[in-house]
């Protein structure tokens, strides 16, 4: 006999498993078996959450360990999830408050891949005085665990990376929810129910005000950040980073050569119940995406695109330029402000920027616009546009902005009228005084983008854009400093990194039969690392790979460096560059280590300051 209990709010599901083959014929979600109403697959987002009430089923909750430290209270925790399967389901957690606290305002802090609960969050946000919840729902050991410590269990089912088919997924398995294909046998269906009960964990401690909520997570924690902001009402404000970007089923419309992700099961189900843009339809909470511009995972993009479609348009974006999946405190600190703003009202965001591209000027150059908000202090506008239609990869321009006082303006010129046209800007403000940052030094400003405006080649045309723009040999003169440039590490004595993008585009891409030519000084004789990397996050046109230079800088006077392509070595033992053609990346760096460790590059204790560099450039 086969028996199918209908979807309970408890979430306990019980079968005999008769024929498995036979079961996924009731796929189409209405039947009866044995005289058993067979649950339906739920089509849409409100269906799929209408039967789950995150606050019906008992927490059960127990802490393991409590303690205190600089006035904040920490307890590791445990909290019943539901019952899968007829397996109970439990999250480790670490929760914190400021000592005394009564009526905090609340955060569920949501992990990235890869990671786990962390005490920093939980301690960064009390001494701002919230309540702060980190779960560990991807299950790793907790940090400062005891042997017998007790971990996160989901029991008869596994929402975590080690079940990495999960998240596109819709298909039933052994790990799986339901016997047939619906969206609850997706990873991040799970997730999310685990997530709002952490919610429900929040507004049950008497230290919390229960009416002030919010939620905010990094890389899949922002994927999980934008499916709690979307299904759970009790959510006052979100904050994601580097993900929950929609579309991830599409192709680009302007790069049809990038394929979009594949799904084991039905994909209209997967848009219709799974997909971000279909939970950015019903997120009421006020909004701020925090972003990198090459972010390989939150696609910026994607992320404008699903951020037009939250019904309330209070949303607000801040796109660090250059970087890949990491920010610069200016942006960084958004975050905590943005919280501020609608936990605890002690700040108050300028709107987004204004901002318009004109096409259609007297002399063919496109013109972009730019009114900020000027309720606070300015301190710079930066207008910046790329003719790259791959967004991971692409080189973000510069351009001249002209203060009119009332807005900024820039001319963006381009080389071709076949490739399209990106453009947006970011407003940086002055901060009444310095605020901190995680993990970062606190800044005295922050920064918020505008809109992202995006022209095909065919529109160009039409409105009779005209090519203006020149190649260049010039790749990089620092009359504007790091500018065009990203740094990491930049104030360590050793494992200082700059990179810039601008060798992937047109206007600076090396000709063929140039040399790399580097002007720079080191006050002490160290070795120069100069790296190329080549199809960065474009699979459609090669493997991703890493070359090395190695050049010994002579210290005391500047040295003239030339590299050819056949300079380069791979770092994993293959041929060396055979040209420029498809350089992504230019690299300047004293240690490189392959990301494999298994070969290092330069010297881990760089002598003496940091170079002084003077210019970059291509030499026939």
């Amino acid at each position: 006999m086969c028996k199918l209990l209908s979807s309970q709010v408890s979430h306990t599901y019980n079968f005999d498993m008769r024929s498995f083959a036979f079961l996924t014929l009731l796929a189409v979600g209405i039947g009866a078996l044995d005289g058993q109403a067979v649950p339906p697959v739920p089509r849409t987002v409100q269906a799929l959450w209408a039967d789950f009430d995150p606050r019906k089923e008992p927490l059960a909750s127990q802490t393991v360990r409590q303690w205190e430290k600089d006035g904040v209270v920490y307890r590791y925790v445990t909290f019943h999830v539901g019952t899968f399967k007829n397996k109970p389901a439990r999250l480790a957690a670490f929760f914190g408050f400021p000592k005394n606290g009564k009526q905090l305002p609340a955060l569920l802090h949501l992990h990235g891949g890869g990671q786990r609960a962390f005490l920093h969050e939980v301690e960064f946000y009390a001494k701002r005085g919230y309540a702060c919840l980190s779960i560990n729902w991807g299950g790793r050991e907790m940090e400062n665990a005891k042997p017998d410590d007790p971990n996160t269990d989901w029991g008869a089912v596994d929402p975590t990376q080690q079940n990495v088919p999960g998240y596109f997924n819709l298909k039933p398995g052994k790990k799986f929810l339901d016997p047939f294909e619906s969206p609850r046998n997706n990873n991040w269906y799970l997730l999310t129910l685990g997530a709002r009960r952490g919610l429900t964990f929040l507004e049950n401690q008497h230290q919390v005000d229960a009416d002030r909520l919010g939620v905010y997570g990094h890389s899949m924690g922002g994927n999980l950040t934008v499916y709690v902001a979307g299904s759970d009402q009790r959510v006052k404000v979100a904050a994601p980073s580097v993900g929950g970007s929609g579309f991830r089923t599409y192709s680009w419309p302007l790069l049809p050569e990038q394929k979009p992700r594949t799904l084991n099961g039905d994909v209209k189900l997967y848009r219709n119940t799974l997909s971000f843009q279909a939970y950015a339809r019903h997120i009421k909470a006020p909004l701020l995406w925090l972003g990198a511009t090459n972010d390989f995972h939150g696609i910026m993009d994607d992320t404008y695109r699903t951020g037009q479609l939250i019904p309330h348009k209070n949303v607000r974006y801040a796109f660090t330029p250059h970087m890949n999946h990491r920010f610069t405190p200016e942006f960084a600190v958004t975050r905590p402000l943005w919280l501020d703003q609608y936990l605890k009202g002690s700040f108050k965001f300028p709107a987004t920027p204004s901002s318009t591209l004109l096409l259609d000027t007297d002399d063919g150059v496109p013109i972009f616009q730019l009114k900020p908000d000027f309720s606070m202090p300015i301190k710079a506008v930066h207008i910046m546009y790329s003719v790259d239609a791959d967004p991971q990869a692409r080189f973000w321009r510069t351009a001249e902005a002209i203060n009119g006082g009332k807005q900024w303006t820039a001319k963006l010129p381009i080389l071709s009228t076949d490739q399209p046209l990106f453009a947006f800007a970011n407003v940086h403000y002055v901060l009444p005084k310095p605020r901190s940052v995680p993990f970062a030094p606190p800044t005295s400003t922050f920064a918020i983008s505008s809109l992202l405006h995006t022209v095909s080649p065919q529109v160009l045309k039409k409105a009779k854009v005209k090519a203006t723009d020149k190649p260049s040999l010039q790749i990089h003169e620092f009359r504007n400093g790091w500018r065009d440039w990203y740094r990491l590490l930049p104030d360590n004595p050793h494992y200082w990194q700059y990179w810039t993008r601008k060798i992937t585009d047109p206007k600076w891409r090396g000709p063929a039969g140039s040399k790399l030519e580097l002007a720079v000084q080191s006050q002490k004789p160290n070795q120069l690392v100069v790296v190329i990397t080549e199809n960065f996050f474009r699979p459609y046109r090669g493997r991703n790979r890493d070359f090395v230079a190695v050049v010994g800088l002579q210290g005391g006077k500047a040295d003239t460096i030339r590299l050819s392509p056949a300079d380069f070595k791979s770092v994993d033992g293959g041929a060396p560059l055979q040209s420029w053609e498809h350089a992504d990346l230019l690299g300047l760096m004293a240690y490189y280590r392959e990301r494999a460790g298994k070969s290092t590059f330069g010297s881990a204790r760089w002598q003496g300051p940091r170079p002084v560099f003077f210019k970059i450039r291509w030499v026939k």
